[in-house]
């Protein structure tokens, strides 16, 4: 038997028997078996039967429940979709290998970079990060722009302009109205930083997307009840 890290993938050769069991309370294992004579399975550089860290692990769950559900349905694209699902995951792992060597840290930033980009209008500040990561605010501020390429607050900003453009784009609210969903108890400042990201004002940006005559492409809308 042997122990290998959370956040790891490992890819066995065709037939191999493997047998696995918790090392702790908690376990969580995606596994496929599956067969496929694609060059990018048959001829990857990955390694067979060593673990590798993954550097978006919750990616690649969610990428392992949409080719079960797949398998288990017989629909019309099936075999399409399968084959898509199977070729982004193996781009996921060859990406994942080769940067390699994450450490526990990163994989706390990362689950706070998923909370502020799903959720850029919470009153997000350095201090709040840093306790949530239980370090200090000067030291999350330089791992988080090391990790990422952008500074935490900045990663908020843009969070916070991109939701602004949807509802100037799609939505009936005011400016103020949009200011404050979007996490801005200032509309002078909400303003300030749409023109200095975009170089439009909010007003001119929502008057050009309103006098648009073609879109640059399709878009598809889920709804939820």
């Amino acid at each position: 038997m042997k122990e290998y890290p959370a956040h790891s993938a490992i890819l066995y050769e065709a037939h191999q028997k493997i047998y696995y069991q918790a090392c702790s309370d908690k376990y969580i294992n995606n596994w496929i078996r599956f067969e496929s004579d694609e060059p990018y399975v048959t001829k990857t550089s990955l390694p067979f039967g060593i673990p590798f860290s993954l550097n978006d692990p919750d990616y690649c769950h969610k990428l392992f429940e949409l080719l079960v559900i797949e398998h288990n349905f017989n629909r019309d694209y099936k075999n399409s979709s399968i084959d898509g699902l199977l070729r982004t995951l193996f781009n996921k792992l060859l990406e994942s290998y080769c940067q390699n060597g994450f450490t526990p840290q990163y994989y706390s930033l990362l689950r706070l970079r998923s909370a502020i980009q799903n959720n850029p209008s919470d009153p997000w500040t350095v201090s709040k990060m840093a306790d949530i990561l239980r370090i200090s605010p000067g030291y999350m501020q330089i791992i988080y722009k090391k990790t990422f390429g952008i500074s935490c607050m900045e990663d908020v900003i843009d969070g916070r302009i991109r939701l602004a453009k949807e509802y100037l784009i799609h939505g009936s609210q005011s400016i103020s109205e949009i200011a404050f969903q979007c996490g801005y108890h200032n509309v002078e400042h909400f303003c300030r930083q749409f023109k200095q990201i975009t170089g439009y004002t909010p007003k001119k940006f929502h008057s050009h997307a309103a006098n648009r005559t073609a879109a640059p492409g399709d878009q598809v809308n889920l709804s939820r009840n």
